[in-house]
């Protein structure tokens, strides 16, 4: 009996490794940046002004994936979910919260860990992006044809690593809430 709660256990995990992945990036900016890239690159032919709308695109999208690993919601007494801010007291702002203990949802070392594995994530997602390639560096495409090719998987494997040993218990902003009955479950973990 104990091998099948174990394998159950290596399931769960499993699981829920395979649930963080899916909520590494916001999938907002991902789709945000995949529909503008190819017009603001004019489909890797850049002029001067291509460029730079592309590069604030790209720091726009990767401010987005920063910030939404320091974004949580929350059932408030309204029944509504709210979305707020995660600080070092608890959530900004509060709205409907009296009967949620926000201090629980206190910034944690893991969120900035997160932030910085999402950046870094995106940043290899769209700075190898063909459209983007043929806009600043097209020579870099022939020539480091390996490198465009292992880069990706490589980064996203040590990020699928992190981020199942820290797993993200935050349901910001850009990522899927949970608002079935383990969310009371969950909540008293943000403490942790």
């Amino acid at each position: 009996m104990a091998t099948s709660k174990t394998n159950l256990s290596l399931k769960d995990r499993t699981l829920t490794g395979l649930g963080n992945l899916i909520k590494l990036l916001p999938t907002g900016t991902v789709f945000i940046f995949q529909f503008l890239n190819p017009v603001l690159t004019n489909n890797g032919h850049c002029l001067t002004f291509n460029k730079y709308f592309s590069a604030i695109l790209i720091a726009l999208c990767g401010f987005s994936c920063a910030f939404a690993s320091f974004t949580d919601s929350y059932l408030g007494s309204d029944g509504m979910i709210h979305y707020g801010v995660a600080t070092v007291k608890g959530m900004y702002p509060s709205p409907a919260s009296d009967n949620v203990d926000l201090a629980n949802y206190k910034l944690r070392t893991g969120d900035f860990v997160h932030a910085f594995f999402s950046v870094i994530v995106f940043a290899v997602v769209a700075l190898l992006d063909p459209n983007t390639v043929g806009c600043f560096y097209p020579a870099f495409e022939s020539a480091q044809k390996v490198l465009c090719m292992l880069l990706p998987p490589v980064i996203g494997a040590v990020a699928g690593v992190v981020f199942m040993m820290f797993p993200n218990k935050r349901h910001g902003i850009g990522y899927p809430s949970n608002n079935d009955s383990s969310s009371n479950d969950q909540q008293g973990s943000h403490s942790s």
